[in-house]
Order: structure tokens, then sequence, then C-alpha cells
């Protein structure tokens, strides 16, 4: 496996219909595909609007089983097709009652490798996501895909090291962090905590942001996705705020050895230490 990986990441306007949408993010993977990326993501719950800046019982809708619901069997088709790995965000359910926001990790061959589901739910104005979601439960897997080891955490997890340390530990070397925030709540915070992630845990971070206003709240999605490698620096320029735009970059995964024997922040962690960190 070369360690020099082309990848590509989606940040979209709502188009108004889930059919749209998801041939919006089908027509964009194509061109990534062209253009010889073998990854790309999508952003927080992708073929949906943020309907979390609501509390409504008819937003349940949008809701499908992963991995048998209907757009995760056509990321499949989609896969197979341009021979990329597809993170694939949306709103699962597992059961009556059982929400969660997941993203289906898919490999280039169209096998489903396995899901992330959302851990850390928040609960304001515009974010009202404990109305549909339960905190997610299958830990932070990593997925040995046809680029490398992936890893997924979803929008608000990065405010919380845990998960980005748990990935790391994992041997993830890219990690999607698909996500819808808005200007006015915490765009100050956007372009310094996934750098300091990747720094801390020495791997790459691809940083999805929708970007628009939508029908449901007046939440301005910013934009200004990105890709930053381990040493905390972007990989080509950041993504527009305010227009649509599909981004593909080249990673060097053999910087992720590179920082690790200089700067060997994992030699050096005190495990036996932090005991009290976990404590309820």
């Amino acid at each position: 496996m070369a360690n020099l990986v082309r990848a590509a990441l989606v940040q979209a306007t709502w188009t108004g219909d889930t059919e749209s949408m998801i041939a919006k993010h089908e027509e964009y993977a194509r061109q990534a595909a062209a253009q010889g990326a073998k990854v790309i993501g999508f952003q927080e719950v992708f073929n949906a609007p943020y309907f979390c800046q609501v509390q409504e019982a008819e937003h349940y809708r949008w809701a499908e089983s992963v991995p048998d619901g209907p757009t995760v069997r056509r990321m499949g088709e989609l896969a197979r097709e341009t021979g990329m790995v597809i993170v694939v965000p949306v709103f699962e359910v597992e059961q009556s009652g059982f929400y969660y926001n997941t993203a289906a990790v898919i490999d280039a061959d169209g096998r489903y490798l396995g899901k992330y589901r959302k851990h850390h739910i928040p609960q304001l104005k515009g974010f009202w996501e404990k109305y549909y979601f339960k905190p997610g439960n299958l830990g932070w897997p990593v997925f040995d895909t046809a680029v490398g080891k992936v890893g997924v955490y979803i929008c608000y997890d990065r405010h919380f090291p845990e998960g980005w340390r748990a990935l790391g530990l994992a041997g993830a070397q890219l990690v999607y962090n698909p996500s819808a925030t808005s200007r006015g709540l915490s765009a100050h915070l956007w372009q310094l905590e996934q750098p300091a992630a990747a720094v801390a845990n020495e791997y790459f971070i691809a940083a999805i942001n929708r970007v628009g206003t939508e029908e449901y709240g007046d939440n301005d999605f910013y934009g200004t996705s990105y890709f930053v490698d381990p040493r905390g620096q972007f990989v080509g320029e950041v993504a527009s705020d305010k227009e649509e735009e599909l981004i593909i970059r080249d990673l060097d995964f053999g910087l992720i050895d590179e920082v690790r024997r200089q700067w060997a922040f994992y030699r050096d962690r005190r495990p036996e230490a932090y005991e009290g960190l976990v404590r309820p």
C-alpha cells in the first residue's frame, strides 16, 4: 500500500430533498474518483437537512437502518463503481425508540465494514440532538480499508479529547470528522480543535462542515472544511465559508511514522497515572 493517499471530502448545501442530495454527493464522488481520489467522506447526516435545529417528531422520517437502509446500500454501489472508500453519515434507526447519529464506512469494493455512533450528544439552542439521538455505544472503531486505517468522530465529539485518543491507540491514520456547526456558536474553535487533535494523536483529520442556512432554523453553517496533517498543518487551502466545495488532497501517511518518532507522544504517555480522569 502506497504511503501517499489521495483523499476527498464534500461540504454541501441542502438541496431540499433526500434524492437530489444523494445524487449531488454521488456526482461529487465520481468527480473525486476521476481525479484519482481513493477515499471520500460526507458531512453529518449528509442526506438530510440539519433537522436538529428544531424538536419535531416529523423528523424521525429521515432515519433508516444501517447497513440495510437505502442510502448505505446505494453508497455501497457507488463505492464499487468508483473504487473509493466512502464515509457515510446518516440518521440511524436500530429499532423502535433506538436512534443514533451514525456514520457507516464502506470499503472500495463496496463491502460494508461497520459503523461509528456519535458518543457526545449536545442539547442546546439550534442543536437539539438529545431529542433524536441516543449516545453511541459501539466504542471508537478503526476500520481496515483499502487506503489504510480509517476512523470517524462526529461533530460535537470533537470537543472531547478521549475519543480522538482512543482512535489513535487503535491505529487510525485518517479520521473523518463530519459536522454541522454554525458561525455564531463555535467558529473560533473550528480551526483550533482538529489541528490540535491531529498533533496530540499524530494522524490526519478530515474536518467537514455544512455550508449555508437551511429551512428549519437560522444556523449559518460556515463550511471552511479542510484536511490537517499530524503536525497540525493544513494540507492545501481551507474550503470556502459560503460555497459548497469538493476538496481533494494528497496525504502522505509516511508523515505519521516520522512525527511519531520525532515527537514520541505515544511513548511518553502515562496511562497508569490517568485512572482518576475516568471516575464518574
